[in-house]
Order: C-alpha cells, then sequence, then structure tokens
C-alpha cells in the first residue's frame, strides 16, 4: 500500500497535516509515542475520508526508534511515497542549568532519528524515481537564540541537511521541501517544560498561527513545488530581516530582550 508517513503525528502540526492529507485520500502511516491517541485518530481518518490509516507507536527519541519504524513499514508492506519529519520538541532556559540528558535527548529526537528515517526511506524513493520529503524545522532556523541554544542549533541543523539533500534528491525526481513555522498554538511550551515565566520571556510578541494554518501553508507550496515554506506572512517578514544583520547581533539583542523581561 501506498502512503504518507507522519512522525510527531498525535498532535498540533503534525495531526494537522494528517487531517488535511486524508481529505486529499492519503493513505497514512502515523507515528508518535501515544499508543491511545494514535489508535483514535487512525479509526476517525479511516471512517471519515474512506483511506487506511495504520500507526506505529515510536520514541524517537532513542536511537534505536527510526530503524524499527523502517522494520515495521517493511512487514507490513508499506510504500513510504510521503515522509513527513515532524517529530521534534524545544527546551528553553540557560543552558548551564538544564539537565544534560534532556537536551542530549533532543538532539536524539531533533536531528539523529530525523537523519536516519530520511536515510532509511530514501534509497527507495531513489529505486522508484520518485518521492517527497517534508522536513519541519522552525524559525529558530535563521538564529541563534540564547535561552533557546540548543533547540535553534538543531534547527538550524534541519535547515542545513535539508537545504542540501534537496539537491541530491533533484536528479532522482524526488521533492525535498523545508517548513518553517513560527510559534504555533500547540503544547510546544509545555513538552519542552517552559509553560512559565521562561518560557513567556522566550515567546511573548510572537505571531501565533494555528496548526490548521500552518498545514494549509505547507500543502500548499507542495502543491506549487516549492523547496522552503515559511509560515505566516510576518514570519516571512521575519526571515528577511534576519538576514539582513550579523548573528552576533541578533543574539546580543535577543539576550538583552530576555534579561530585560525576566528582571521585571
Amino acid at each position: 500500500m501506498k502512503a504518507t508517513l507522519i512522525t510527531g503525528a498525535s498532535g498540533g502540526i503534525g495531526e494537522a497535516l494528517a487531517n488535511k492529507l486524508a481529505i486529499r485520500k492519503h493513505n497514512l502511516v502515523l507515528v508518535a509515542r501515544n499508543t491511545e491517541k494514535l489508535a483514535i485518530l487512525c479509526q476517525q481518518l479511516s471512517k471519515q475520508f474512506g483511506i487506511e490509516a495504520h500507526y506505529i507507536a515510536a520514541d524517537l527519541s532513542k536511537p534505536e526508534a527510526a530503524e524499527l519504524i523502517f522494520t515495521e513499514t517493511q512487514k507490513r508492506n508499506l510504500e513510504i511515497e510521503t515522509l513527513i519529519n515532524n517529530a521534534g520538541i524545544g527546551s528553553g532556559g540557560e543552558f548551564s542549568e538544564l539537565p544534560l540528558k534532556g537536551e542530549l535527548d533532543m538532539l536524539q529526537l531533533n536531528n539523529a532519528s530525523f537523519v536516519a528515517m530520511t536515510h532509511f526511506f530514501l534509497p527507495q524513493m531513489q529505486k522508484r524515481k520518485s518521492g517527497t520529503i517534508i522536513n519541519v524545522a522552525s524559525m529558530a532556523a535563521f538564529m541563534p537564540v540564547p535561552y533557546m541554544a540548543v533547540y535553534a542549533a538543531s534547527k538550524v541543523f534541519v535547515r542545513s541537511f535539508t537545504e542540501a539533500i534537496t539537491e541530491e534528491c533533484k536528479p532522482h525526481n524526488i521533492h525535498v521541501m523545508l517548513l518553517c513555522p513560527g510559534l504555533t498554538k500547540t503544547n510546544f511550551n509545555q513538552a519542552a517544560g517552559i509553560e512559565n515565566e521562561k518560557g513567556k520571556a522566550l515567546t511573548e510578541g510572537a505571531n501565533l498561527q494555528t496548526p490548521e494554518e500552518v498545514a494549509d501553508e505547507a500543502l500548499k507550496g507542495l502543491d506549487q513545488k516549492k523547496h522552503v515554506v515559511i509560515s505566516g506572512v510576518s514570519n516571512r517578514m521575519a526571515a528577511k530581516m534576519t538576514a539582513l544583520f550579523p548573528n552576533a547581533m541578533l543574539a546580543k539583542r535577543m539576550a538583552a530582550s530576555y534579561r530585560r523581561k525576566m528582571s521585571v
């Protein structure tokens, strides 16, 4: 069965993409940690849109997870036409005070497992001479972010990696797209452990989009064969503005703003 695989599919942008792709009659393979949520979502999508929806419960903060997911798709004879690497997590606060294990688990999820997923599924796409890969980064991919240092660096990695394999994949007729949402109405802060004053200081004033809005822009960009989609007008303007200034200046201003807000 031909299908679209979405990681981080039990909520937020991943769930929104699943719904909108189901409307387009994509068969789905949904990946996340929460078995119960995945089972309910697959049942709903199958019933409502007449598609096949499978789920694989896996924790991509574990090094072995990507291979387990790939192996399971092979056992089920699932041909992954589109891979959406959406799973990710953040953290916030002074780097030296954050738990090291949490930062390393985040790098495993945001980077190592993301690379592994791509590496497992890409050769099949190359063999077929067709396929699509969507990698979800962030507005943080365009700048260093003090007090979210590791998270922002992980998204810079996603951006750089995606831009590179975009060119590698062109001779194989594989379309690669980078999706960069800004702050979105999800449980990001809660999952990152910054549903507090620190989190408010980091995100205050940001333009919020809904997951559905981000998903709509992603699919519109995909239909237009874009390689980079920055979701939200204000975010697109911000990305252009940040390109005009040195990273050191951006980091200095962001750090000063954060410290000012935290001192109030």
